[in-house]
């Protein structure tokens, strides 16, 4: 996705068009889509990135995001907004709704990936099943890869 303001509401329409397709609704879903806007903003704050990169990967178990920049070269013009009050608390939110989460470095070349999982409510024996289906969606330009599990 080109790294412009409106990439965070084009990345949150996409992921939830792709976890719709999943099956992933409710809580799950409304989580997912909190935690994509959330690493999406970041990138965008904190980097220089020109592109940034979505990823959704989905099990019958768990849901794993990452978002993925260019990195800040460095001397580059980061966008700051005023209102400290309003800042520092996307992490917050990743952590309470996340089961995991972390970042590394992307490779090859500068950036970081930064990723987090959340739990998919798997139904009792006898309920509905979770989605039968794994795979990753790329949102934001690269097709969506779905193969079924097993």
């Amino acid at each position: 996705m080109p790294g412009r303001a409106d990439a965070v509401a084009d990345a949150r329409r996409l992921a939830r068009e792709q976890l719709d397709r999943w099956g992933v609704e409710g809580e799950v879903g409304d989580s997912a889509a909190l935690v994509l806007t959330e690493l999406v903003t970041n990138a965008l704050l904190h980097t220089g990135s020109r592109r940034i990169g979505c990823e959704l990967h989905c099990s019958a178990d768990s849901l794993r995001l990452a978002v993925t920049d260019q990195g800040a070269e460095p001397g580059s013009l980061r966008v700051q907004r005023s209102g400290a009050d309003e800042q520092g608390r996307g992490l917050l939110l990743v952590t309470a709704v996340s089961s995991s989460w972390g970042a590394y470095d992307a490779r090859p070349g500068p950036g970081l990936v930064v990723w987090a999982e959340l739990r998919r409510e798997v139904p009792a024996a006898g309920g509905a099943a979770a989605s039968g289906t794994s795979g990753a969606g790329a949102v934001g330009g690269r097709p969506v890869v779905e193969r079924a599990a097993g």
